[in-house]
């Protein structure tokens, strides 16, 4: 009879069971090479450490990192409680005084007003800014040692933007309408729209409807997050 695996269960615990204190604990902790990759492979970046604790005139940010594929400054701010406005205001005052490109806002858990905060930051600044929002959690099994977890929660949708950028560049007029439409579409339904439901939506010939979906799909196509379908051809 074939012996059962020993399972045990997988507890969530509370962060401040692993770091007490956010300026002396988790900080340091995060600054730490592999935990700041480990951040980095979440979010999909590249970071180095730049500095900790840096002096923003008269304020302090908690860790400075620089973005080694475009060399930008990249500004993260902890906070091991539930999201405040104090916070909030802290990251574009530090972000403004070191030209900040990328901004991670990490908290044990975000309000939903804090969230629609960073998503409406990432549609209407520029694009070269970018602004993430991270909830970390600290897992174990047992008596094992404690295991964090980083959970994105609000991030810049880099594709959104690349579309806003080609109708803007196009100007206005049909085209761009109907591209605006697909991009819209795309974002809330995660898939690409069929040729009916664009002719329908605005009104337009089927030939147009193939035209604004094929320069979607060649000149900016949507990544597999966006909708897995991406890669494939759909039919009208």
């Amino acid at each position: 009879m074939e012996q059962q695996a020993r399972l045990s269960k997988l507890e969530r615990v509370n962060v401040r069971q692993a770091w007490v204190h956010e300026a002396h604990g988790f900080t340091p902790w995060l600054a730490q090479e592999e935990n700041l990759q480990l951040l980095a492979r979440t979010l999909q970046l590249s970071l180095t450490l730049e500095a900790q604790e840096q002096h923003i005139g008269t304020f302090k940010a908690d860790i400075l990192a620089k973005d080694t594929c475009t060399g930008q400054w990249v500004l993260i701010e902890n906070q091991l409680e539930r999201t405040d406005h104090s916070h909030l205001g802290q990251l574009i005052t530090y972000a403004s005084g070191i030209k900040a490109c990328t901004i991670i806002w990490i908290a044990e858990s975000f309000t939903n007003e804090h969230r629609a905060a960073l998503d409406w930051l990432n549609e209407n600044t520029g694009e070269t800014l970018r602004f993430f929002g991270v909830e970390i959690e600290v897992w174990r099994i047992g008596s094992s040692p404690f295991a964090p977890k980083f959970n994105i929660i609000a991030k810049p949708n880099d594709w959104a933007r690349t579309v806003a950028r080609t109708v803007n560049r196009r100007g206005p007029g049909r085209s761009a309408e109907i591209i605006a439409y697909i991009l819209n579409f795309v974002t809330r339904e995660l898939r690409e729209p069929t040729l009916n439901e664009i002719m329908i939506a605005t009104s337009c010939a089927k030939q147009t409807a193939v035209d604004c979906r094929r320069l979607v799909r060649e000149e900016i196509p949507p990544p597999r997050e966006i909708y897995p379908a991406a890669s494939r051809v759909i039919g009208g």
